[in-house]
């Protein structure tokens, strides 16, 4: 894949080129940029061909939920995967049904005794209860739309036990400072959620339609109301 992001074919890459094609490994900014900062070895805002293959072998490892460092280049991984439909990666890699779902099981045990404080219905939290757990980590209210937009994948406005844990993996990323992506990384799709032979990284994302991809969050005015929490 160097040709795609190495135009003039110099056998090098530049910082704004590969910014471009990394953003498609689905990846957070943070850990791009930790990526690059490992890669570009002497600084100089340019990958040979060498530190391009280095930059492409720490996203897989990070894709794969291994640590992004060089101790980690040696370690067996499958190859990265893209969005962009005229990747190779695409046609090769892992199935985004193999991949591990990025929400660790002792994080998922947390999620859950939450899930389960908030007294679902059928196995199902509807948005007024899901609400107040958001509210509560004081992220601004167009982040937590986005939160909500991501985590509620098969779009009816309820949030099933994976789903949730979804919700509340994306609140701990941002209230850990990285950007809450603008869709759904294929790992962090759970298992559950997963359609067959679907592409990597292809889900459906928020609606085009601003009026749409609301509908299902109680309007901002709402949101932004003082809701206390009381689990």
């Amino acid at each position: 894949f160097l040709p795609q992001v190495d135009s003039t074919n110099a056998g090098r890459v530049l910082a704004s080129d590969a910014a471009v094609f990394l953003k498609k490994s689905g990846l957070t900014d943070l850990v791009l940029g930790k990526i690059w900062d490992l890669a570009d070895t002497d600084g100089k805002g340019i990958l040979n061909k060498q530190e391009f293959f280095v930059a492409l072998r720490l996203v897989a490892c990070a894709q794969n939920g291994l640590d992004v460092s060089l101790s980690s280049l040696n370690l067996p991984v499958p190859p990265p995967r893209f969005t962009d439909t005229s990747s190779p990666l695409l046609l090769s890699g892992t199935p985004s049904n193999d991949l591990p779902w990025a929400v660790k099981l002792e994080d998922k045990v947390k999620y859950d005794a939450i899930f389960d404080s908030l007294n679902p219905v059928n196995g199902l939290l509807s948005g007024d209860k899901v609400k107040p757990v958001l509210l509560n980590s004081k992220l601004p209210v167009d982040i937590l739309g986005r939160v909500w937009e991501l985590s509620d994948i098969d779009r009816d406005g309820m949030l099933d036990r994976d789903e949730f844990a979804v919700a509340m993996f994306l609140v701990y990323c941002a209230l850990e400072k990285e950007p809450v992506p603008m869709s759904l990384p294929a790992a962090l799709v759970p298992p559950s959620k997963r359609k067959p032979l679907s592409v990597p990284g292809a889900m459906p994302l928020i609606p085009s339609s601003t009026k749409e991809s609301h509908q299902s969050l109680p309007p901002v005015g709402i949101l932004a109301a003082k809701t206390p929490l009381t689990q």
